[in-house]
């Protein structure tokens, strides 16, 4: 079963004031705040780290939430499948026995497919996976310059903001300012800007790490193909959760047996010990921070990661692991959202992951760019007031994030009890908290204490 997005104009007409937002960071966060604000009539600048002109396949796999779907059917004119669905959540023993399951349709998207489809939206990027679609009278004029890292920014006295950059597609380092009327940050957990505005937000790791990848359904036995087609499977042990579920295949193909079955497989990597530093240590030597790109782990750490997952982990989800051919490792963290989405007067803005990172176990990461992007657009359009776009936004990051710590912990280190020990949760329980993290944010009532701006 597939999702597909068609022909999507809504109606806008230029503004009575034309503004220039400078949008920094050019991955989903600032691709999907550029395409909201170009379809209101405003001119968008992203300026983007990588030296590349396009980001590298991320090799992941995206829950394609309410927001996500919403945005895509908003703001996204290629005519072709977006996603592919699941129908069941299954979990399975140690032996690869179902559990438990719930009828429970899904939507799974990936990376790739949907940075080319915003890219396709935004500027015009032609690839493999879609047909540029011709711009529309209203949008305005969208522009994506890679490699110009930010360093600093400033208010401008008599208004807008002045962004410095340096421009490293030369090699030269050339230094440069860029004047705009308002600055968006979307430059991920690690933001520079929101460092820059609040420095007590800091990105700190959780404990554990997120080991990731994707495998061909075409390459797997018939027993574990059926365990994941059109279906989200999960398993659960003492510091261990994985799930799985099939998503687009190249150039985003949702053609059966060309789509390709992507996990997440979480395990504990304790802070300072050797199993961290190998598990991030590349194939050339070099220690990475957070994140080992596919392609780049180490093939000795990859495989006693693998004999491991054969000893731990279902016949079904082992095979998955030892079929991967370019996994990559994320180390799971958390930005906690700072006390506003705002700064220097609104001429500053926080939107996604710079705004407040959440643990992948709420699926939630590009639903809430998604959802910024689509609220401040209407803030901007003024459909809604200033107030209620930062309750809106801020409400959401501080409830998602605050549960995703604590599904977290509770799904890789169990429970205290009264009596101070530490005891694992039962599949109900671990059940259960996946569900809960499942209700549509439309469903969601959020606690007062969110939403105090």
């Amino acid at each position: 079963m597939t999702v597909t997005n068609g022909d999507a104009h809504n109606g806008n007409l230029p503004p009575a004031k034309k503004l220039h937002f400078i949008i920094v960071g050019g991955s989903l966060g600032g691709l999907s705040i550029g395409l909201a604000l170009k379809d209101i009539g405003h001119d968008t600048t992203i300026l983007e780290r990588n030296p590349e002109k396009l980001l590298h396949n991320q090799g992941a796999g995206i829950v394609a939430g309410g927001d996500s779907l919403e945005f895509l059917k908003r703001y996204n004119r290629c005519d072709r499948p977006v996603a592919v669905s699941s129908q069941k959540r299954q979990y399975y023993d140690k032996d690869g026995q179902v559990v438990h399951e719930r009828v429970m349709t899904q939507n799974m998207t990936s990376w790739d497919l949907t940075y080319f489809l915003m890219r396709a939206n935004y500027d015009g990027v032609k690839s493999n996976y879609c047909d540029v679609p011709e711009p529309l009278p209203h949008h305005g004029k969208a522009v994506h310059l890679h490699g110009h890292k930010v360093t600093s920014f400033e208010a401008i006295p008599d208004g807008g903001v002045r962004v410095h950059y340096i421009d490293t597609r030369s090699g030269s380092n050339n230094a440069g300012t860029m004047d705009g009327d308002i600055l968006i940050a979307a430059d991920g957990p690690s933001s520079t800007i929101r460092s820059n505005l609040f420095p007590d937000s800091q990105r700190t790791f959780a404990g554990y790490c997120a080991l990731r990848g994707t495998v061909p359904e075409h390459a797997v036995t018939s027993p574990t193909l059926l365990a994941f087609r059109e279906r989200f499977a999960f398993f659960h042990a003492p510091g261990i959760q994985i799930l799985a579920y099939l998503i687009p295949g190249i150039n985003g193909t949702v053609e059966p047996g060309q789509r390709l079955i992507n996990f997440v497989y979480y395990t504990l990597f304790p802070e300072g010990s050797k199993e961290l530093d190998e598990i991030l240590t590349d194939k050339d030597g070099v220690r990475h921070r957070i994140t080992m790109p596919p392609g780049k782990t180490d093939p000795k750490a990859w495989e006693k990661q693998k004999a491991i997952a054969r000893d731990r982990l279902p016949p079904q989800f082992a095979e998955i692991i030892c079929a991967t051919k370019a996994p990559f490792v994320q180390a799971i963290t958390d930005v906690p959202p700072p006390p506003a989405n705002s700064a220097l007067d609104d001429r500053v803005v926080l939107i996604g992951d710079a705004l407040a990172g959440f643990r992948p176990h709420t699926v939630a990461s590009t639903s809430q760019a998604c959802f910024d992007a689509m609220t401040y657009a209407e803030f901007i359009a003024g459909k809604i007031s200033s107030e209620e776009w930062k309750r809106q936004t801020m409400g959401y990051a501080r409830f998602t994030q605050d549960r995703g710590v604590k599904m977290g912990v509770r799904s890789q280190f169990g429970e205290e009890g009264e009596d101070g020990k530490w005891r694992a949760l039962s599949l109900e329980e671990l059940i259960r908290d996946r569900d809960e993290a499942s209700v549509p944010r439309r469903e969601q009532v959020w606690p007062e204490w969110t939403t105090r701006i």
